[in-house]
């Protein structure tokens, strides 16, 4: 019987960068859910998981960005309840933009990922709000809010950047 995947796919593959990667997104889940939902300002918690997503695109490229991203996407909206299937649409495209933009267009260096982070961020809170606004109505208090979420989420951002800058170096 012929197979379609190749003998040597599995070799090609580092295994302890994707231990390593799963073990980044495990952290980052529970910090997440558990830590990050305790820091409310004005009734808005920081969120980190767009910010990996794009990092995981720029150091890991277009291909294992988005994989890592679409899991990552997965097992977030298995965690947060009111969605369904949101972080696991909008992640991996997140982080295939980014990886094709710092292929072509944009370094790889801190202040380049805090832009596009910046950018993950608010597209993510802007589909959260038009997701609720579509459900239920519009308010102009969801622009607020959506705002905020970013803000408030550029800090901790900063924090994600190191873990997949490091682990893309590994061989």
């Amino acid at each position: 019987m012929k197979t379609v995947i190749p003998k040597d796919f599995l070799e090609k593959i580092n295994m302890g960068k994707v231990l390593r990667y799963g073990i980044f997104m495990l952290v980052l889940l529970i910090a997440q859910n558990i830590l990050f939902t305790q820091l409310r300002i004005l009734g808005v918690c920081p969120m980190v998981l767009p910010a990996a997503a794009v990092a995981m695109g720029m150091f890991e490229g277009a291909t294992w960005g988005p994989v890592f991203s679409l899991l990552l996407g997965i097992f977030a909206d298995m965690a947060f309840i009111e969605n369904t299937v949101f972080f696991t649409l909008v992640f991996p495209a997140i982080s295939f933009a980014a990886a094709f933009i710092s292929n072509f267009f944009i370094n790889r260096r801190f202040f380049a990922y805090m832009g596009a982070a910046v950018f993950g961020l608010l597209l993510t809170a802007a589909g959260q709000m038009l997701k609720t606004a579509a459900l239920d109505s519009f308010s102009v208090v969801m622009l607020t809010t959506a705002l905020l979420q970013t803000i408030w989420s550029i800090p901790f951002a900063v924090l994600v950047y190191f873990p997949p800058a490091r682990l893309s170096r590994l061989e």
